[in-house]
């Protein structure tokens, strides 16, 4: 592989590529760095050694002068299957342009093409992020105090399953020791037999076979997060329920 590469040295895997498709290719012409013609075909590829926010605009430039514009790059360090890879690949086909990428091999450079450009199927998109969409909708049912401030990446997140535990730990303080079925009908949701049972904050103590109360730690982390405890104590059921669990150890 080339120690060291330029944005010329994409130009040559790409003519190649482009004549052994029957294309006529000419490098720099009207700021495009190549234009290929093919009867009456007109193709665009835009060269660049990063794939970045200007060579997406420059891209989507040539998108005015035809339908068929690819972007070529060399191939990138993170690998093809990631994450990075994936999204980057999401957007580019979403702007309905096609990608090239080129490989810097000891026998001599490997051209890709990773897609062609083409329109972008917007209804299989969603049918596809359908799980995620829902999952989505989800979350925000699930939430009840909006605490979170948008842009937010070292503070924590108060989450619908984190307020679920404060809601099982509230409820565990006020009335004592409490069996999943109990907590579910004062309003906890289907989730609590699995909250109780992982423990993922320690705050919960397993007294007895089906039957929890609430650790020295869930008493002291409760302290933490007042505007949710507040939304729950406000509708708690009142009169205080009478729990069974509680009727061994009144």
């Amino acid at each position: 592989m080339k120690e060291k590469i330029y944005e010329v040295d994409l130009y040559a895997p790409v003519q190649k590529y482009l004549q052994e498709q029957g294309y006529t290719v000419y490098g720099e012409v009207n700021d495009c760095d190549v234009v290929a013609v093919r009867e009456d075909e007109l193709l665009i590829v835009e060269l660049k050694l990063n794939l970045n926010i200007d060579l997406l605009i420059q891209a989507t430039k040539r998108q005015r002068l035809t339908n068929f514009v690819y972007i070529a790059i060399p191939k990138p360090k993170y690998k093809r299957f990631s994450k990075k890879w994936h999204d980057m690949c999401h957007l580019i086909k979403r702007l309905e342009l096609g990608l090239m990428v080129i490989t810097f091999l000891k026998s001599g450079p490997k051209l890709e093409v990773i897609f062609p450009p083409g329109p972008f199927d917007r209804k299989r998109s969603i049918q596809l992020a359908k799980k995620k969409r829902n999952k989505l909708l989800e979350e925000i049912n699930g939430r009840h105090v909006i605490d979170n401030i948008g842009g937010s990446n070292q503070t924590k997140i108060m989450t619908a399953y984190k307020e679920n535990c404060i809601q099982i730990a509230y409820y565990l303080e006020r009335y004592g020791r409490l069996s999943p079925k109990e907590l579910r009908q004062l309003g906890t949701d289907e989730k609590t037999q699995s909250i109780l049972y992982n423990n993922h904050y320690g705050w919960y103590i397993r007294e007895e076979k089906g039957i929890y109360n609430l650790s020295e730690l869930g008493k002291r982390e409760l302290k933490n997060f007042p505007e949710v405890v507040k939304y729950f104590s406000e509708r708690a059921k009142d009169p205080e329920v009478k729990c069974k669990s509680n009727e061994k150890n009144p």
